[in-house]
């Protein structure tokens, strides 16, 4: 249900109204949980095999893209009937109305038991949300006449634009957002995300040296140790020349006698 209704939910917060006036319509609640019921738990996962089926399926984000101009379009006008040219409301309420689902994802999985913080959708926006918030600022433009075309033009250029990027990203299995080559530029421009690119390169690439120069310094600093030590057990230790009376033969039937002392007292 915060799925569904998560739209609703979050702009009644927004706009101070209580959160569970969504849940008022009866009709909405029974279609709500007679899907639910039949995508999970129908005999043989026939329901969702049928939709499966890609035309079927295409007719289904078609739909669903039309529902979303229309929330887009009723979030802005909800918010314009309470606060008077406040165009920031009105973007935001738009935007929260047609994109509430993935906006209150986090609380959703929260409420699931299943906490995901790195998914955040007001900070990597997926492309329901991007087009939500494209939308929202173009009909809050043209609510207050700053953009000169008609409502029901904007709806049609809008609702038809939604419905080709969606039916191509399902045809073509791609998940990637059609808004990355303008948000690259955009970022490059404004923001300066290739001087950021480039230093990142280069601290990628003054990281990979270090270890290289760390190796040497500490291959130079064992060699010079080991000849250190090397020279100093030299000091410490020089060559003694045996009397005469130890010779090789002695010392090895001292050795062996010495063997068998132990041996026996062993």
């Amino acid at each position: 249900m915060l799925c569904c209704f998560g739209g609703g939910i979050l702009s009644s917060i927004l706009l101070a109204e209580p959160p569970v006036a969504i849940f008022s319509n009866s009709t909405n609640i029974i279609y709500a949980s007679v899907v639910w019921y039949m995508v999970y738990y129908f005999p043989l996962d026939l329901f969702y095999r049928c939709f499966c089926f890609l035309p079927l399926r295409v007719i289904a984000a078609a739909m669903k893209e039309v529902t979303r101009t229309w929330k887009i379009l009723a979030g802005v006008s909800q918010a314009h009937g309470r606060f008077k040219d406040a165009l920031l409301v009105m973007v935001v309420n738009g935007w929260a109305k047609a994109a509430g689902g993935g906006l209150i994802s986090n609380f959703e999985q929260l409420v699931r038991g299943v906490w995901k913080p790195e998914s955040n959708e007001l900070l990597k926006m997926s492309y329901p949300v991007k087009i939500s918030l494209l939308g929202s600022v173009l009909f809050t433009l043209q609510h207050v006449e700053l953009l000169p075309i008609e409502r029901h033009h904007l709806l049609f250029i809008y609702t038809m634009f939604l419905i080709t990027i969606k039916v191509r990203m399902m045809l073509t299995r791609s998940s990637a957002s059609p808004f990355q080559p303008a948000e690259e530029l955009i970022g490059r421009l404004l923001f300066g995300l290739q001087q950021a690119s480039k230093v990142s390169k280069e601290k990628v690439t003054s990281d990979k040296d270090e270890p290289r120069v760390k190796e040497n310094i500490s291959k130079e600093e064992t060699g010079a140790s080991s000849s250190e030590s090397s020279d100093s057990t030299r000091k410490r230790n020089p060559k003694k020349t045996p009397p005469p009376c130890l010779t090789p033969e002695r010392t090895s039937r001292s050795r062996q006698t010495l063997n068998v002392f132990l041996s026996d007292n062993s």
